[in-house]
């Protein structure tokens, strides 16, 4: 295929493209859903977690595996997480530098952390817009550090959003603050309080009263100074377990971000429960999905297919609200009893092993409906794999409320059958799944090294779409349900490789 054919065709067909992109948009605003601050409709983003446990730091014992992850080093890397990725989760980037991940930080205005400056922060974010990449913050607020003892808290200055000094006043009563006799609000008057936590407590910080007014001005002013200032597109929500979900649901209507993930481990009823406490104004990381994955590594494939032992928020009919993940920065090994090892039964993916569980999963993930968030230490390890399993999901146009046609399962295979907006595709993962190639369908990936997965494709839909990466001088078109990049009069494949005339 010529360059000049592929240019003529996608300028030819890009105002049909758009034209049907809109009446889409129309009919998914049409169920009264859509509107929905923090969760897209119908969903073809595929995320990256760009950190893992003190990624921050250098010559750490995971870092000569995986690579630092400061802003500097991710801004490095900048072409190739354009090339691939729609959405990438930062690690908190409140301050001041000390804070070490950022778990517990201590002054949310200042953007000078352990990850990097606010300068190099924002470099980072420009250059990820540039290649039409978006952005989500890890904001924490069930919990916050203090100034100089248990209960004082440095001052917040938002700029137009507000200057606000939270005071002990809007701590939770119940919070150990006021029990541990090493506080320095120990035995404080109730007077003195704020009310009762509305969620469960962290024990490793204090618990903001979200009942409070000025709790709630705080978390407002703060999200919408994350957006408009820092130039965020939304926000991973730390421990929501910590506080009601109608306060998710306010300050999301009030900053209105394009994605919200709210981050709770409980079960998959607990996790309903947060949405409808969100008002559905919010996605969750779907923690039983990932449990479920697990049968890859205990060899019951069975726990994949929503039909038998799986227990995501697919199996619900809430494939809409889930972001599917293998690991984290907290599954994943931290040196402490915090990683759960679900996953890899060894943190050193390199071994023959552990590189078959995780592609295998990648595989699974990357073709089922949901989000699918890629961790940073799996894709080091892998890129070329994984970046081809995400090739052929966009290709195909798997979204977050993609059908799943058919699934089955037995002892160490499994097979489902995915329909996206341009195609189908039939994955299989696991060492005795059929090597048969279904009729209709092309061959799009075969895992190698004992990679033991296979992803079969069949396009639906012909033709061109054009998306112009703005100030990049570059323009990504699907042709064919192909990804193509024009640059410089040269086209070029999702993974970089020049197509010659």
């Amino acid at each position: 295929m010529k360059k000049t054919i592929l240019l003529v065709f996608s300028i030819f067909l890009l105002a049909g493209a758009s034209a049907l992109n809109a009446d889409n948009r129309s009919a998914a605003k049409a169920d009264g859903v859509s509107s929905k601050a923090g969760v897209p409709a119908e969903c073809e983003d595929v995320m990256l977690q760009a950190f893992y446990w003190d990624s921050y730091k250098a010559k750490t014992s995971t870092d000569s595996k995986f690579g630092r992850t400061k802003w500097i080093d991710l801004l490095k890397d900048t072409a190739a997480i354009n090339a691939n990725f729609d959405v990438v989760w930062f690690p908190p980037s409140a301050g001041p530098t000390g804070c070490g991940v950022g778990y517990s930080a201590k002054q949310y205005s200042n953007q000078e952390s352990d990850w990097g400056t606010k300068t190099a922060l924002s470099n980072l974010i420009n250059a990820l817009h540039k290649g039409n990449t978006k952005v989500l913050a890890d904001v924490v607020l069930n919990h916050r550090g203090n100034l100089s003892n248990w209960c004082n808290f440095w001052t917040d200055n938002f700029g137009s959003y507000g200057t606000f000094t939270l005071t002990q006043k809007e701590i939770c009563r119940n919070d150990e603050g006021f029990t541990n006799t090493k506080s320095s609000c120990y035995g404080a008057d109730y007077t003195d309080r704020g009310a009762n936590d509305t969620g469960d407590n962290f024990d490793g910080a204090r618990d903001l009263d979200h009942q409070s007014e000025v709790v709630q001005n705080w978390s407002k002013a703060y999200t919408q100074w994350l957006l408009n200032t820092m130039k965020y597109d939304g926000f991973r929500y730390d421990m929501t377990l910590g506080f009601h979900g109608r306060y998710l649901k306010m300050y999301n209507e009030a900053a209105q971000p394009y994605m919200s993930v709210s981050e709770l481990w409980q079960s998959i009823n607990r996790q309903k429960q947060h949405l409808e406490e969100c008002e559905y104004n919010t996605m969750v990381f779907d923690f039983q999905a990932k449990y479920s994955m697990k049968g890859i590594v205990t060899g019951s494939y069975g726990k994949l297919n929503a039909n038998k032992a799986f227990e995501g928020l697919r199996k619900h009919g809430l494939e809409r609200y889930s972001v599917t993940f293998i690991d984290n920065h907290d599954t994943f090994d931290r040196g402490t009893a915090y990683g759960d090892n679900q996953f890899t039964p060894t943190t050193d993916l390199t071994t023959t092993t552990n590189k078959d569980y995780v592609l295998q999963a990648s595989a699974y993930m990357l073709m089922m409906p949901g989000v699918p968030c890629v961790f940073y230490p799996h894709w080091a390890s892998y890129k070329e794999e994984i970046n081809e399993l995400i090739a052929v999901r966009k290709r195909v146009g798997i979204h977050s409320e993609s059908d799943v046609l058919e699934e089955t399962s037995g002892q160490y295979q499994y097979s489902a059958t995915v329909q996206g907006h341009r195609g189908k595709v039939i994955v299989r993962v696991g060492k005795y799944r059929s090597k048969t190639q279904p009729e209709g369908y092309e061959l799009a990936v075969e895992g190698g090294d004992r990679g033991n997965y296979t992803v079969y494709v069949s396009m639906d839909q012909q033709g061109v779409e054009e998306v112009d990466l703005p100030e990049t001088g570059v323009r990504k078109i699907i042709y064919n349900g192909q990804v193509y990049f024009l640059r410089e009069g040269k086209t070029y494949t999702l993974t970089g490789s020049e197509i010659k005339e």
